[in-house]
């Protein structure tokens, strides 16, 4: 088996942050919070039941947050818009696709970040994310795919997809939910990006962004526009005077104010890291447990293989080892609270 690395002093104290979860290896379904994020929200429930919250009391929350998770994927906070969900966000998308445009997908990503596109009267043709960057053509718009499959733990071959858009001048479209925290993000690199938080930033659900570069921020109407896309907050919770926020802060929606006290906490743990020792760490955890099992080296976080019946996903859920099934592979997914000795007893529990 491969010998644990040597970890930095803020992954390891990172990594004692989540206690001792032995045996969690489905955060690719759902992260599971860090100490600090715990008392953060236990403090905030205790002050809401003692009547000592008020609504205006999140919003430096929110703005730390949106600072932190601008700072983990490399753009400036005014391009980071805050939503609750991915498909929430990519309906926004899909509103601004012309009629009659090609938006190309991958066969097989996450529905959220298909499904919207497939209610406007646009061409959304799909492909092997292997040919995903050979199939951009002239006609496409949008290019539209998930840094990391989320059924197979794959990684997109990004600098390829990148440069055959760039030839055709296509949008692009990134959804970083199964990378972001896990896996180095560039968000500069796309035109947008989407990340729901609850996975490996093991954030509270509902709190969501998506970053714009500056051509494509031009094309999106704000439909989801309510008060808190207002430029002034509190000055805009009656119509019909309409002063939006002039940056992409006008495609706020209304935030679940609990979930983003939760939220700063986890996020400033990831912000803090080096996440390329994060990857190194998770997919060499990835890669000894493929040895174990005499599979091919997959180099991911994400652990999968064909499991159709569910035999494997039964045997390890019995041995108190929780994993996923996806699309009729076991998906067995390594972060931070990770090492070896759950590559061993995943082995056992299959053996």
């Amino acid at each position: 088996m491969t010998p644990q690395r040597t970890t930095s002093p803020q992954l390891a104290a990172a990594i004692d942050s989540f206690g001792d979860p032995r045996g969690y290896l489905a955060v690719a379904s759902i992260g599971i919070p860090p100490r600090q994020t715990v008392e953060a929200l236990t403090a905030d429930l205790a002050a809401w039941s003692a009547a000592d919250r008020d609504p205006q009391g999140y919003d430096s929350v929110i703005e730390r947050t949106r600072a932190l998770y601008a700072s983990l994927v490399g753009v400036h906070p005014d391009r980071v818009a805050q939503g609750s969900q991915t498909s929430v966000l990519a309906a926004l998308l899909a509103a601004a696709v012309p009629d009659g445009a090609e938006v190309l997908c991958v066969d097989g990503d996450f529905s959220s970040i298909i499904f919207p596109f497939l209610q406007r009267g646009v061409t959304v043709r799909t492909v092997a994310l292997s040919a995903l960057a050979d199939s951009i053509t002239d006609a496409t718009w949008l290019v539209v795919f998930s840094h990391v499959q989320s059924s197979s733990g794959v990684v997109a071959d990004v600098p390829a997809i990148l440069e055959a858009a760039a030839r055709t001048n296509a949008y692009t479209f990134c959804d970083v939910t199964q990378s972001a925290g896990v896996l180095p993000v560039d968000a500069a690199l796309f035109d947008v990006t989407a990340c729901h938080t609850y996975k490996w930033l093991c954030s509270p659900r509902g709190v969501a962004f998506l970053t714009l570069s500056e051509r494509f921020d031009a094309l999106l109407t704000p439909l989801h526009a309510g008060w808190y896309a207002g430029d002034d907050v509190w000055q805009s919770c009656y119509g019909p005077d309409m002063h939006l926020a002039h940056t992409a802060r006008r495609f706020d929606v209304s935030p679940a104010w609990q979930a983003w006290i939760g939220a700063e906490q986890s996020i400033a743990l990831f912000a803090g890291l080096d996440i390329a020792e994060v990857w190194e760490r998770t997919s060499g955890l990835g890669d000894a447990l493929c040895d174990e099992l005499g599979i091919p080296q997959q180099h991911q976080a994400i652990v999968s293989w064909p499991d159709a019946s569910g035999s494997d996903l039964r045997k390890l859920i019995d041995a108190g080892i929780r994993v996923s099934g996806r699309a009729g592979r076991l998906r067995a997914s390594f972060h931070l609270w990770n090492d070896e000795s759950d590559v061993a007893a995943v082995v056992r529990a299959l053996n």
